[in-house]
């Protein structure tokens, strides 16, 4: 008679985890940034569809409210396109969260994260990859608003030295923002949660600013709201470095220096949302 075999324990094999520490990370980075926008490169409709939606801004706003807003005492609405671009600008790029969160919660509601895991690569990898990719999308969509800016009224004043700046704040401020969307797109469930919870803070953080009014027409309580908004620092920055209407004075630190606030906003947003998505990250997938 045949003794019975014992059953042998099985292992479950484990991706061996990347080595080579920050440099590892960083081309890992890069490879995950790369596939993300040559997958863009073959439904280049997505992309069409995601610049299509701020030149339609630009356009409305133009033409609609050009003629009723004051800015600087004047209605005209010449000065208006000049001080509505750079609110358009910031608006666009602050939606951006919306394409990185969708997009993270879809990949994760498809397994695409799961065929990751199997790979020997940086776990922060997939997420620095993913906000750079987002990053070069939001650099080409600002190019074409600044293009169609000119085409109706837009232009910068102060050199291009300080314009080069000013694009460098919104890009740093839109890299802020693809973090904050790579927060909410590894904490949701959903990829429709994902595309409609960012907007419970878009909006308000964009309408209340001085992207599109002047903010010496509200309220007193609310000017001061304004005033400490991340975005409105960012957007005083770049019309004082444009030469663009509508630099308001105010007691505020943030609109007192707000090149500074800007930079120091942006950079603290990527830090603590950076370190809350990893960390978020790394635990799903533990």
């Amino acid at each position: 008679m045949i003794a019975p075999v014992e059953a042998l324990p099985v292992e479950v094999p484990v991706a061996p985890r990347a080595k080579g520490g920050a440099s590892q990370a960083i081309r890992d980075s890069l490879v995950i940034a790369k596939i993300t926008v040559i997958r863009w490169t073959r439904v280049p409709e997505v992309v069409a569809f995601m610049m299509i939606q701020p030149v339609m801004f630009v356009v409305m706003f133009s033409y609609v409210f050009g003629g009723s807003m004051s800015i600087g005492g004047t209605t005209s609405p010449g000065v208006y396109r000049e001080f509505l671009m750079v609110g358009i600008f910031a608006q666009t790029i602050a939606f951006g969260i919306l394409t990185t969160s969708g997009a993270l919660a879809d990949d994760m509601s498809k397994g695409l994260i799961d065929r990751f895991r199997s790979l020997p690569m940086a776990r922060s990898a997939l997420l620095t990859g993913r906000t750079l990719a987002d990053l070069v999308q939001m650099a080409v969509t600002v190019v074409v608003l600044a293009l169609v800016g000119a085409l109706v009224g837009w232009r910068f004043h102060n050199g291009v030295p300080k314009a080069l700046a000013a694009f460098g704040l919104l890009i740093l401020l839109g890299y802020a923002c693809t973090w904050i969307g790579a927060l909410i797109g590894i904490s949701v469930r959903t990829p429709q949660a994902a595309s409609s919870a960012p907007m419970l803070g878009i909006l308000p953080l964009a309408f209340i600013s001085n992207a599109f009014v002047d903010p010496g027409q509200m309220t007193p309580w609310l000017r001061h709201v304004v005033d400490w908004n991340p975005l409105s620092a960012t957007v005083q920055a770049c019309r004082y470095l444009f030469g663009n209407p509508g630099v308001r004075p105010s007691d505020a630190w943030p609109m007192q220096h707000s090149v500074l606030a800007s930079v120091l906003y942006s950079t603290l947003i990527v830090v603590v949302c950076r370190i809350l998505a990893v960390r978020k990250y790394r635990n799903s997938v533990s």
